[in-house]
């Protein structure tokens, strides 16, 4: 990612205990009366390296915007069931309705990366009356971590199995790159995004203005603009020399997005 100088200080998490007890870590920047920004995070990454040390919140912060971040169940200061069943997309979903709730936030503009753009798109469409517009960035158009071959990666975590699937290497090295994430919960979590139907519907999209922003280089390029010419009120646009890991620290993704959740209705 680009070496952005962490202009925001991470404050400390707090808690939101949703429906199954689980604790979900959330944090707050800005004027409580401002316009809020919802950010959730993709997949082995968390609030502070998608979000903090990428500059984002610093840049929603001079804009104008209250922020209010995630760390999605599995993932950061948050709990990390080890049960796939905790990770299936609606319990995502009413895990940032929850968060809204306890914020006392009626509507949002929304910002998420991978999966998170994936549990924005849903949350956008199960519960509209919150989200006022959204920038997805990194969405597939299909399954997410449906590649990961879930039995080469208990392999490798229970005995050290090499592991011989390149996409299946790339999600463990991914997970290993953020300090404190637990793999067997990762592991989880792309288990449990195969519990149910949990593609993005092109025939039951959101509403809402979005805009999909997917990096020229990653291999969902082309899936993510067609997924965005289905949308009834949706843009596409590229962050151009960037792949899935790297595209939330491109300037040219923070500009875009900033000016689109800027945007009045």
């Amino acid at each position: 990612m680009d070496a952005v100088p962490a202009l925001t200080e991470m404050p400390a998490p707090q808690f939101v205990i949703v429906g199954d007890n689980v604790r979900v870590a959330t944090y707050s920047w800005g004027d409580p009366d401002a316009d809020p920004v919802l950010c959730v995070h993709g997949f082995g990454s968390s609030t502070r390296d998608n979000w903090v040390n990428t500059g984002w919140v610093r840049d929603l912060l001079r804009a104008g915007f209250q922020v209010v971040a995630v760390d999605q169940r599995g993932h950061g200061a948050s709990d990390k069931p080890h049960d796939a069943a905790a990770y299936t997309m609606p319990t995502l979903v009413a895990d940032l309705v929850a968060v809204l709730d306890t914020y006392l936030l009626d509507q949002v503009r929304y910002l998420g990366y991978s999966l998170g753009g994936r549990v924005g798109w849903q949350l956008a469409v199960d519960a509209p009356e919150h989200v006022e517009r959204a920038v997805l960035g990194g969405i597939p158009d299909g399954r997410p971590l449906a590649r990961l071959k879930v039995e080469q990666a208990r392999a490798f975590l229970d005995d050290g199995t090499p592991v011989d699937d390149p996409t299946t290497q790339r999600y463990v090295s991914l997970a290993e790159r953020v300090p404190g994430n637990d793999l067997r919960a990762l592991v989880a979590i792309a288990e449990g995004m195969r519990l149910g139907e949990t593609d993005p519907d092109p025939a039951s999209p959101p509403q809402q203005p979005v805009l999909i922003a997917t990096g020229t280089d990653d291999p969902i390029h082309d899936q993510s603009e067609h997924l965005a010419s289905l949308l009834p009120r949706g843009e596409f646009v590229d962050i151009p020399g960037r792949h899935h890991v790297n595209a939330p620290g491109a300037r040219a993704f923070r500009e875009a997005g900033l000016a689109f959740l800027a945007r009045e209705i």
